[in-house]
């Protein structure tokens, strides 16, 4: 039995810019808890319009995004339109069925690698 992985790396396809001008490209996000579904519901700006649900979800399990001290919901807010997509799809996939890698070995050379696969039907 494999130990769960609960971050995972990540290179936005495009990049954050702060106020200063900096690009941010690499990141973190972690697997989510109960706890980061159920909270938000009570953020009266998720009360007001349920699509920021997806702004605050994103800003409690994203851990790292570049130098940036700490990722908050404006850093979320912040992101160009295909970030905030290549963050949500990252999301579902780590948290539907863990990270869907599977350890492999190579029949022939023996060598180990981890394939990544993709689900049917979603």
């Amino acid at each position: 039995m494999g130990i769960l992985q609960t971050e995972h790396d990540f290179t936005l396809p495009m990049g954050y810019v702060d106020e200063a001008g900096t690009l941010h490209r690499d990141g973190k996000m972690r697997l989510a808890t109960a706890a980061d579904e159920i909270l938000p519901m009570k953020d009266p700006r998720v009360q007001n319009n349920p699509a920021y649900l997806t702004v605050i979800l994103l800003s409690r399990v994203v851990t790292s995004l570049g130098s940036l001290k700490m990722v908050n919901p404006r850093i979320i807010e912040g992101l160009f339109a295909g970030d905030f997509a290549y963050l949500q799809e990252m999301y579902t996939r780590i948290n539907q069925n863990g990270s869907n890698v599977i350890k492999t070995v190579c029949p022939k050379c023996e060598h180990k690698f981890d394939v990544e696969v993709q689900s049917l039907g979603e």
